[in-house]
């Protein structure tokens, strides 16, 4: 039974990671640290497509603290983040938008601080605008990282 339970902890702490958010699809990383023991820390690019929004892709870059306690998934990344979000194919909208909604969470260490991106609807210029910042239960940092995706005027936004 203890082996039963032992073996199913790392699957029990990859879930309680990635809960809350839609996955994040790796498009690459470069190293920026050599660790001796563990992982190299490093720069890692994801993308993650709008679940509400066909067609607009997010790629964010963020760290990913190495060594022992990164491997183990006990370290805490940076607030650091860049974000850039594209028309990758016809926009269509599955749904009327939120004014302003959170659409990606990730864990950036076990239970304390969370990478977000939230994306804001610019009524007045048919735009999508994103931004990307990091939060602490305790206190977030103001680093933050915004950019926008125009829709042709012939599309109006649906807002709720």
């Amino acid at each position: 039974m203890r082996a039963r339970l032992t073996a199913l902890f790392p699957l029990a702490l990859l879930a309680l990671a990635s809960a809350g958010g839609l996955a994040a699809e790796p498009i690459g990383e470069v190293d920026t640290v050599f660790k001796l023991i563990g992982p190299d820390h490093k720069i890692v690019v994801e993308a993650y497509d709008d679940p509400d929004v066909q067609g607009v892709t997010c790629y964010v870059s963020r760290a990913k603290t190495g060594g022992i306690k990164g491997g183990l998934g006990l370290a805490e990344d940076k607030a650091e983040a860049s974000i850039a979000c594209r028309q990758v194919g016809p926009i269509r909208f599955a749904k009327p938008l939120r004014q302003q909604d959170e659409i990606f969470t990730e864990r950036t260490s076990l239970v304390f601080k969370r990478l977000r991106v939230v994306r804001m609807v610019d009524a007045k210029r048919n735009a999508l605008v994103y931004l990307t910042y990091s939060d602490r239960v305790i206190e977030g940092s103001p680093q933050n990282a915004v950019t926008a995706v125009s829709v042709e005027r012939s599309l109006p936004i649906p807002l709720r």
